[in-house]
């Protein structure tokens, strides 16, 4: 009964699933930390978090990367209901992973000279993170479908 209760706070439950809190609350700080590391990759990449990365609307689109990464890894640990958090995390890491394949591939406006540039290394860390990211949000949001929630 103390599980179940556990289980309902943290945000899922199902019939005739036995759902394990600890496990729950681990997949959620997994989620958590790939957000905050989505938002690590494109501080590094800036230079540091008081840079602007040139041309100006890529630095912003990184600071709303950045921004993004921290509201999303609070909405994964702390929203109500749970696919909230999880459905802004296949934004957050789905967005910028598009972003790095067009700029390497076909290029972005102001900025040509990364065509090309797939060997970068923060870029390709980037890109593992992102898509392990978007892998556990889409097998989360799948998982919640299946499960009936009245959150």
């Amino acid at each position: 009964m103390a599980r179940q209760e556990t289980a309902r706070r943290v945000g899922m439950r199902g019939e005739g699933v036995r759902v394990n809190a600890a496990s729950i609350i681990s997949i959620r700080l997994v989620g958590a930390l790939l957000a905050l590391a989505v938002a690590a990759a494109h501080i590094a990449d800036q230079g540091s978090i008081t840079a602007l990365a040139s041309p100006h609307w890529i630095g912003w689109g990184y600071r709303l990367i950045e921004v993004g990464g921290v509201l999303t890894a609070c909405a994964i640990l702390l929203s109500r209901p749970a696919w909230l958090g999880w459905a802004a995390g296949v934004l957050l890491g789905t967005g910028p992973f598009l972003g790095y394949v067009a700029s390497r591939s076909v290029g972005v406006p102001g900025d040509p000279g990364d065509v090309g540039n797939w060997g970068y290394w923060v870029g390709t860390v980037s890109l593992v993170v992102e898509a392990a990211f978007v892998v556990l949000c889409i097998g989360m949001l799948l998982a919640l479908r299946q499960r009936p929630s009245r959150s």
